[in-house]
């Protein structure tokens, strides 16, 4: 999973996401990081702006929307329940991330350079 390594919101999901996931499913690494910058234009995205998380698998990648819910499907136990959200029309629950995503810094805060996860996770994050 790429995120935006500079975001409180972001750091904040790759916390829960790595409690909710103990059998280390999911890896991860900032958007800023060369492996990140490097996905992330390879999808398309801008990474001097990074506006989406994004899931990168062996069958395909997902942004927005369908990131989270893949999260949830891969993650398992009740987070498994987000997949009920692909009922709800792709335009409208983009919308609704993208709100999200647009206001993150000044509802949430940013720093000015990355945060490295305690040595316990290191082990999760990608290079």
């Amino acid at each position: 999973m790429l995120f935006d390594g500079v975001c409180h919101l972001c750091n904040g999901a790759v916390r829960f996401i790595m409690e909710q996931d103990p059998k280390g499913r999911i890896h991860f690494a900032p958007i800023q990081s060369d492996l990140g910058r490097r996905l992330y234009s390879q999808h398309g995205l801008n990474v001097d702006a990074p506006e989406t998380l994004l899931l990168v698998t062996q069958e395909r990648a997902f942004r927005e929307s369908d990131a989270v819910i893949e999260i949830g499907r891969r993650i398992g136990g009740l987070w498994k329940l987000v997949v009920c959200g692909q009922f709800i029309p792709r335009a409208i629950r983009d919308a609704a991330y993208r709100f999200v995503a647009r206001n993150r810094y000044r509802w949430f805060g940013k720093r000015e350079a990355c945060l490295m996860p305690p040595p316990e996770l290191r082990c999760r994050m990608l290079s």
